[in-house]
This record gives C-alpha cells, structure tokens and sequence, in this order.
C-alpha cells in the first residue's frame, strides 16, 4: 500500500491530458472500452430525469442506501458498454482533486449498474431504466470513507466487493460476470450535497481477470465508434438532444465537423444540417425524428476522417392516440356475449393495453369482451403518455341462428345498445345481392322470413346507424365483416 499515492499521482498526471467526457443523460450514454482511464467531469442532472420519482427509491439499492436525504441524481454521468468476452470485469471510479489538481476531492460517487441487455430484443433501455422495470445489478449508495467506489476490489484499503446491504457502508460490490455481447449501462452519482453548480472530477477505470488477460477485447472497442451513442428512443416536448463530434475517436484534433440527416431512415440522407470546425456538437430538437450522421476532419491530417458510420437513430413519440376499434372475425361462438376486438394505434411506438379495471397487456387484441360500453386504458411503453379511460361500446351478435321453432337461437338481432350513450339505432338486413330483407329498431328482432315467407340457410349482411347522445360520444367497435349465418 505504500506504493499507492504515487500511483494514484502518476494516473492523475497521465489522464490530465485526455479529454474529460460526461454525458448526463441516460438517452446520450457514452460507449466506452477498457483500454484505458476515463476522465469524467459532472455537473447538474442533465436534461431530463433519467428516473421516474415514484419509483426510484424502490429500485433495489437505490434506496439511498444509509443516507435517506440523499440526493439520487446529482451531477450525474452514463456509460454504457458491450462485453467482448465472457469472464470477470469490474471498475473503480475515483474522486479527483479539484482546482487543476490542488483542492481536495468534494465529491462522493455513488453508482448503479443496469443490465444485460440484448441488443437485438428491440428494448427501450433507458425507459425501463427509468420506470423501475428493470432494477440495478449492481450498485452502491452507501457512505463512503475512501476516495474510491466500484465493483470488485478497492485499490486503497484491499476492500473485497460484498452484496449490496443497506447501512453496510461497504464502498464496493461483487464482480460482474460477464457474457461476450451483452450490454451495460453504468449509471455515476455525486452522492453528496454539494449543489454549488461546480463540476466535479472523477477517473472511471475497468478493472477485473477479463481487463487483466486483454484490456483491447474484455470490452468490446468497436462500440466506442459508435461514439454518437446508441438509438434514442424520446417523447414530443422533451428537452433537446446533443449529439457531440468530441467523444470520436479523433478526440480535440478536429478539423472540420459535418452533420446530415436521414429523415426517413431510408438508407438515403435527406440534408445536410452543419458544417464547420467549430460544429462539434449538434442539438437535435423534437418532434425531428430520423437517423443523423457526422463526418470529422482531422486537424492534424486533413485527409484522414472519422465517422460514425451507423449514425443514431434518433425517435420521438407522442402522446398515444386511439384510431379505431375493430371486432375481429376470429369468435365462432353462438353465444353473442363472446366477442374479440383489437386497437389500432394512431402511431408506432410500444403500447400496452387495459380494459375494463383490469391489468395491461402487451397485445392489442382482447377476448370475450361483454356487448355494450366498455373501457381502455393506452400507456405508451416508451414513457411518452398514458390515456384517460376511453369508452368504447361493442355491438354484439350473434354468428349464426337456427330459426326453427325449438326456442333456442330463434330470432336475431345486434346486442350491447345503451340508450345512455347513443339513440335512434336502427339495423339493416341484406341478402347477398344487396336486397334489403328487414329495418330493426332497438326492441326488434328477425325471424329469419321475408314477406311471410321463409328464408333460405345461408349468410346474411347487415349495418347499422346510430345517432350519438350529448356529452357522451363514445368509440364504437366497428365489424370487419359484418354478415352472420342463417341454419335451418
């Protein structure tokens, strides 16, 4: 240990002259490798609250830990990495001087770790990050006594990494055990109270047995081309994005800076936004959804340059918005009160269902809902708005009747009418030529004869027209197909 501060010194003086990086903002997390140290340096919260406050505090152990008046998002930073080979990885991050490497550290680093993640399973990362849907894997709120917090073994005191215990004060937590492809967000917190608006100093290295046998492949590098970070996945209204050249792998030696757009993301750019040596970043405001690209010049050797070649794909949702409601065909129940419907969606982002009171589900469509008025409830999955319960009414009838006199299924007629919420319905009934057989109101029903004469076995066409009542306009299910069969 007594070899300890000079190596802290030198590491101190080796990073002072890389670029710091920060980005506060789960959405714009930073790709990084294991290669070497990241200079971190944090201020403020960021654009948007990562966390939703409802929940946050019951999200594993970011229930504050020991210190119930912490703040959880103070002078905040996110990463995010993709493991290269399976095995043991860890980190450190260490509390740095301030003013040049002169004032004491002043800050406390907390961390919360989130993962594994397929990149390939279409998941929105950072909302259910957010909402509590998917809880830390690791992490550390608890009051630290040394300049260094992380995963696996603390550097200044031999410290081992223990599980996570509220009031433990244990600085560290258990190595990760990683598989090759799996993604990770790591999630860095200025535990403390210091709200005087000054950035703060910190060293994130990546320690573990996978860093130890190749620092070049434990994390996989190519993600950090990615350097404009992953998708973003937004909400109409929310506060910009910035999309920044100077994490690039050509880092301050910048030349000349190009942004494009593919609105469409088509394959094909629509526009170019920017050009200039001084563009390093490029704020992307909503509702501007497309794929945006950058091309850098080097300073130091015009004709090399830097891309990220996938570009981001940046998408803003909005607010849930029902289309229409149909009555699926699918129901070959005799028994009128059986009936399907499905929701389509006025947008394509990720909804969830709930009708009735009842839980939400992922899919659209619904079985066996009862004739008459009902309700749904829309939640947009990417935390862009949840809907007010929307009335609906579902007209039920019958698939098929058998009019023969034995008193069961005997005579027709649509079901779930509300007098409550519409008025002066009135059904049509067609042969297959169009020939209208027979005007129903509310109470009527049809026997299944046309002029006193008995019509034949076979399938049978029908609409309706209704007159909405004030205050109370309800969605009406609409029929795909709206015939039903006469059996003799």
């Amino acid at each position: 240990m007594r070899t300890l501060p000079i190596l802290i010194c030198c590491l101190f003086l080796y990073i002072g002259d890389l670029q710091a990086q920060n980005s506060p903002d789960c959405r714009t997390a930073i790709p990084v490798c294991a290669d070497m140290p990241i200079m971190g340096l944090a201020d403020g919260g960021g654009d948007i609250e990562d966390f939703d406050p409802e929940v946050i505090t019951q999200t594993g152990c970011l229930e504050k830990g020991s210190v119930s008046s912490a703040n959880i998002e103070n002078n905040t930073s996110w990463y995010v990495f993709r493991a290269g080979t399976a095995g043991q990885v860890g980190f450190d991050i260490e509390a740095m001087p301030t003013n040049g490497g002169m004032g004491a550290p002043t800050a406390e680093w907390d961390f919360a770790v989130y993962g594994p993640y397929d990149e390939t399973d279409g998941q929105t990362y950072c909302t259910i990050i957010g909402d509590g849907t998917s809880e830390p894997i690791r992490c550390n709120y608890e009051v630290n006594n040394t300049t260094f917090t992380g995963i696996g073994i603390n550097p200044e005191n031999a410290q081992e990494g223990a599980p996570f215990l509220i009031g433990s004060q244990n600085t560290y937590d258990e190595w990760l055990d990683v598989q090759s492809g799996e993604l990770y967000f790591i999630f860095i917190n200025n535990f403390n109270t210091n709200f005087d608006d000054d950035s703060e100093p910190f060293v994130l290295s990546f320690t573990g047995s996978s860093v130890q046998e190749d620092q070049n492949t434990a994390l996989d590098c190519t993600l950090r081309d990615e350097f404009l970070g992953l998708d973003v996945v937004a909400c109409e209204g929310d506060p910009d994005i910035v999309l920044s050249a100077l994490r690039s792998p050509a880092g301050p030696d910048i030349g000349n800076v190009t942004w494009s757009v593919d609105y469409d993301d088509d394959g094909t750019p629509d526009q170019q936004l920017a050009s200039g040596p001084t563009e390093t970043e490029l704020v992307v405001s909503s509702p501007n959804s497309g794929r945006y690209f950058v091309t850098i010049t080097r300073a130091s050797n015009p004709l090399s340059t830097v891309v990220d070649s996938g570009g981001v794909l940046i998408t803003f949702y909005g607010d849930p918005i029902l289309d229409r409601i149909e009555i699926l065909d699918t129901n070959l129940s005799i028994d009128p009160n059986q009936n399907d419907v499905e929701f389509i969606m006025d947008g394509d982002s990720s909804y969830e269902f709930a009708i009735n009171g009842g839980a939400f589900q992922d899919s659209s469509v619904f079985l066996n809902i009862p004739p008459g008025e009902n309700t749904v409830i829309i939640n947009d999955k990417n935390g862009c708005g949840i809907t007010e319960p929307i009335p609906f009414i579902v007209f039920a009838y019958p698939k098929f009747f058998t009019p023969n006199g034995d008193g069961i299924n005997d005579d027709w007629n649509i079901q779930g009418i509300d007098a409550t919420s519409i008025s002066n319905v009135v059904v049509f009934i067609f042969d297959r030529y169009g020939k209208l057989l027979k005007q129903l109101g509310v109470a009527d029903t049809w026997d299944g004869t046309f002029n006193g004469s008995a019509m034949p076995s076979t399938d049978y066409w029908f609409k309706f027209e209704y007159s909405e009542n004030d205050n109370v306009v309800p969605i009406v299910a609409k029929n795909r197909r709206t015939h039903f069969t006469l059996k003799r």
